[in-house]
């Protein structure tokens, strides 16, 4: 039996909708340290900055995963650093959950593990990054390997080619992506939907529609069928 001292810690996960925060989950739910008890993703209106990602949708995974969700309303899609990270703080505190530690899907050491821990460790919970520093390669090679079914929904055409959205991230994919673009699409070249993956109770289905190529962010209009 588990003391007090050698408990897991409840964690709640950031969840963008995307193989990152899928990747994340797998990995803590296979490490005994750790109980996930839920996720919490942040939202503008009816959507997740960034993702494309109606707040619908992300509950739909949610509730394939069996995890209560924590929805965080921003005031605007950029909001100062302050107003954003007292959202979230105020978002978690307010949840109903109780929550040892928050894990986040960041891979690269650029000092976004800092920033995290600056306001996530002084509301008394600690941070966890079950990605960090690991190889953008390797990481893309388990994502397939584990079964995690996720398409790229938005392409930052600055840094990759547009073509890429809508596809599929598969194996081809990722032999067909340039030698500079992040296999993971950590530098934001793409941002991705998860479709299904296992602790699903069962997969979406995904409807494509039309792909928005007029900006920058080409952009994959879909319905999910329930």
């Amino acid at each position: 039996m588990l003391t007090h001292a050698t408990a897991p810690l409840r964690t709640v996960i950031s969840w963008s909708s995307g193989k990152d925060s899928a990747l994340s989950l797998l990995r803590l739910r296979d490490d005994p340290r750790y109980d996930v008890v839920g996720l919490y993703t942040t939202h503008v209106a009816d959507g997740v900055p960034y993702q494309n990602t109606p707040l619908e949708v992300v509950q739909q995974q949610a509730h394939r995963l069996g995890l209560p969700l924590i929805t965080i309303e921003l005031p605007e899609v950029f909001p100062p650093n302050q107003v954003y990270q007292q959202c979230v703080v105020d978002g978690l505190r307010h949840s109903g959950l109780a929550i040892d530690a928050v894990a986040f899907g960041d891979m690269f050491h650029n000092g976004i593990a800092d920033y995290r821990r600056s306001y996530i460790e002084p509301a008394g919970w600690q941070c966890v990054f079950p990605l960090l520093g690991d190889n953008p390669a390797d990481l893309a090679r388990e994502i397939l390997q584990r079964g995690i079914t996720t398409h790229l929904i938005t392409v930052d055409t600055s840094q990759c080619d547009g073509r890429f959205c809508g596809r599929l991230f598969d194996a081809g994919l990722l032999a067909e992506l340039p030698p500079d673009v992040d296999p993971c699409g950590e530098n934001g070249e793409f941002h991705t939907l998860v479709t299904n993956m296992p602790g699903f109770s069962s997969p979406l289905t995904l409807l494509p529609g039309e792909i928005d190529r007029s900006g920058r962010f080409h952009v994959l209009s879909y319905q999910v069928a329930d």
